[in-house]
């Protein structure tokens, strides 16, 4: 199964708190940290949301 490569690339400094709690509900707390999740819908959801936060690559 794929998964997907999380980066956090901007401080969430000045965001909605909904952006905030999706943060760290990925698991990112600080700019560099990076998480690998399975591909499923709901994480695919949360990542666009934040999408101006983090990069997103493929990974097996």
């Amino acid at each position: 199964m794929a998964r997907l490569k999380v980066v956090q690339k901007k401080s969430t400094i000045g965001t909605k708190p909904q952006h905030r709690e999706t943060m760290r509900s990925l698991g990112l707390k600080r700019i560099g940290d990076i998480v690998v999740k399975e591909d499923r819908p709901e994480i695919r959801g949360m990542v666009k949301a934040v999408d101006h936060l983090v990069s997103v690559e493929e990974v097996e």
